[in-house]
């Protein structure tokens, strides 16, 4: 009877010391100068690769989102704008596409590997705030946000920003610290190269303003050339871009207008709400997490309820034995409470619609300004802790991903956006051009939803040409799709067909009318059948 309990304990003893020395070899890394760097670079690749292999099985029976496809297009031709949107979403893709194949799989390469620069670039910014051991708890921490997972499957400018607007909050706490001539450059160039991904990046270079004259050591900071270089920096750097918007007659700032314009003070309250809960709602995971691995080792000290002010004077007085540079929290601190509190408020007092998404670039930093708490003492075990939560999450998802695409298309078997087979139309006209024309195919003109697409899917990638929107993308014009010929495409599904139906008639006149239906199957299951008004123009003579 003894010796059928000494053996549980002795394997208990055995995987105990395992694990004892597993978080020993973690902190120690974590904690090194030179390990430490190449254990976020490969943790940030593993997460990026086995990101990649579950979104490949997550959306199997979609095709790639329209946003996808869109950057995609403009990435064809490199311009200082796209209408809608500054450049640098698009030349990233078109860098992208030009190494790697276009292919589904490709695109969430992409954007896993967005996110993966993100990640070093935060562990970065975390070294300037924490010590290393925190550091990397933080990064950790962030590939279990589902902004850098599940949320993460579409490449575009909000994702984008989550490598400039780290790179300019890295940036200013270099600036802040060093006050130099050289910090100042690099944070105008780091601010540019926000604006040049979205213009919604001024949300976070107001914050960082703010930072700047709040702070206590706000003197020394503006005393110093670093601001002023930054601002004139910034402000050189931006000028081909707005001599661009001039010669556009600013459409971005038009679509804006157009589309994220409001004049219902309900609806915009309305709209505030579900980006907050959102928002809250995806922090809730990471949060959620790290406590968990915290809970194993508590190493809370008690926190005085009647004496907060005391507590936090003392924090800072502390801050630097607390393995935290106390300034530097208080920037982090500043800026993630203005882009937190700043955009939901402004969308109130402007009756702006407030998109969940738009909440995607801003929130990055808020694990580290949780674990920069002074008071929290985190031990090694926690960040063996938090990797192993992390690992067994991914794991998990990728063995169960094939199931939840396939439920996930049981349960919304008639998505004609999610689920239309925009692919098999894109191949299929690409035939229907060259048997007619024995050329490339060179234009496509439709709505925003079908042209990208047939720009990514078709082998020839013709030119979107989008009818009736005032804030072209500029890769094409209606002169250069008359003269190449193109294919209008209109979908029966859309609410805007008559609308579609009223400009082919009067620019596709001796077009070929075809009617084409698409449908997908996936394991077996059958997607929406769509059906497409289709009007071939040939090329004029």
């Amino acid at each position: 009877m003894s010796g059928v309990q000494v053996l549980p304990a002795k394997v208990h003893a055995r995987a105990s010391s395992v694990v004892r020395r597993m978080a020993a070899w973690l902190a120690a890394s974590a904690s090194d100068r030179a390990a430490g760097l190449w254990l976020v670079i490969g943790f940030a690749a593993a997460h990026a690769v086995l990101w990649t292999f579950i979104l490949v099985n997550l959306k199997a029976a979609q095709d790639v989102h329209m946003d996808v496809a869109e950057a995609f297009a403009w990435g064809q031709k490199l311009q200082l704008g796209y209408g809608k949107h500054p450049p640098l979403a698009g030349w990233v893709a078109g860098i992208w596409f030009k190494i790697f194949p276009v292919a589904d799989w490709a695109t969430y390469a992409l954007a896993m590997a967005t996110l993966g620069c993100g990640l070093a670039i935060n562990w970065l910014i975390a070294l300037r705030v924490v010590d290393r051991r925190r550091a990397f708890f933080v990064v950790v921490m962030l590939a279990l946000y589902p902004i850098f997972n599940f949320k993460g499957f579409k490449y575009n400018p909000d994702l984008l920003q989550l490598v400039t607007l780290p790179l300019v909050v890295l940036a200013y706490l270099d600036a802040f610290e060093k006050r130099s001539v050289r910090a100042g450059l690099w944070l105008g160039l780091a601010g540019a190269l926000a604006l040049m991904t979205k213009y919604w990046v001024l949300t976070m270079i107001g914050a960082i303003g703010l930072a700047a004259l709040i702070h206590p050591d706000r003197l020394k900071f503006l005393r110093s050339p670093a601001p002023w270089v930054a601002i004139a920096t910034l402000v050189a750097a931006m000028i081909p871009h707005l001599i661009w918007l001039k010669e556009v007659d600013f459409v971005p700032l038009t679509y804006a207008g157009d589309v994220y314009g409001l004049s219902s003070r309900a609806q915009s309250a309305q709209l505030v709400l579900g980006y907050v809960g959102h928002n809250l709602a995806l922090l809730a995971a990471p949060v959620a997490l790290a406590a968990i691995a915290l809970a194993w080792t508590p190493r809370w000290s008690a926190i005085p309820v009647r004496q907060p002010l005391a507590l936090l004077t003392r924090a800072w007085s502390r801050g630097a034995n607390a393995g935290v540079n106390a300034s530097q929290v208080l920037n982090i601190w500043i800026i993630q409470l203005v882009v937190a509190i700043g955009p939901p408020l402004g969308g109130l007092i402007f009756t702006v619609y407030m998109k969940t998404d738009w909440g995607i670039s801003l929130f990055f930093l808020t694990p580290l300004a949780l674990v920069a708490i002074p008071w929290l003492r985190l031990q090694k075990i926690a960040l063996f802790h938090i990797v192993a939560i992390w690992l067994a999450v991914t794991l998990a998802v990728l063995v169960a991903s094939p199931y939840i695409a396939a439920l996930e298309m049981a349960q919304n078997p008639n998505g004609a956006s999610t689920y239309g087979a925009r692919s098999e139309l894109a191949r299929e006209l690409t035939e229907a051009w060259h048997g007619r024309f024995n050329s490339r195919w060179a234009v496509v003109a439709g709505t925003t939803e079908i042209g990208e697409p047939m720009t990514f899917y078709s082998p020839d990638h013709p030119a979107p040409f989008t009818p009736g929107e005032l804030w072209s993308s500029g890769l094409t014009s209606l002169e250069e799709a008359k003269r190449l010929g193109f294919i209008g495409i209109c979908d029966t599904t859309d609410g805007r067909l008559p609308v579609c139906d009223a400009w082919m008639a009067a620019n596709a006149v001796n077009a070929e009318r075809l009617s084409i239906t698409t449908q997908r199957f996936f394991h077996g299951r059958p997607g929406p059948a769509i059906s497409w008004k289709v009007y071939i123009a040939p090329p004029a003579k």
